[in-house]
């Protein structure tokens, strides 16, 4: 395994007990990010229009349609490392 996708895997497992939960657009990066760097460019279908937490999620992912995995695990280390994640 990388060192890349051992940091990012520690980085999630920091994210459940960051001192502060982030504001809501914090978390919708650091999903776009987790989900970029884990799975690669946005797939599926938008969720419904009622659904407003999915729909949100997935516009989130998708800004990020062309980002490397490489570069998103490590952008979502850098962003985890600033909000005070220990690992």
């Amino acid at each position: 395994m990388t060192d890349t996708k051992d940091k990012f895997e520690q980085a999630a497992l920091a994210a459940k007990s960051l001192p502060e939960r982030p504001d809501d657009e914090t978390m919708l990066k650091l999903y776009a990010l987790y989900k970029q760097g884990s799975a690669g460019d946005v797939q599926g279908e938008k969720p419904g229009f009622f659904d407003f937490v999915g729909t949100a999620k997935y516009e989130a992912w998708s800004k990020l349609k062309g980002t490397g995995e490489e570069d998103a695990r490590t952008q979502y280390v850098e962003l985890i490392k600033k909000l005070g994640g220990k690992f």
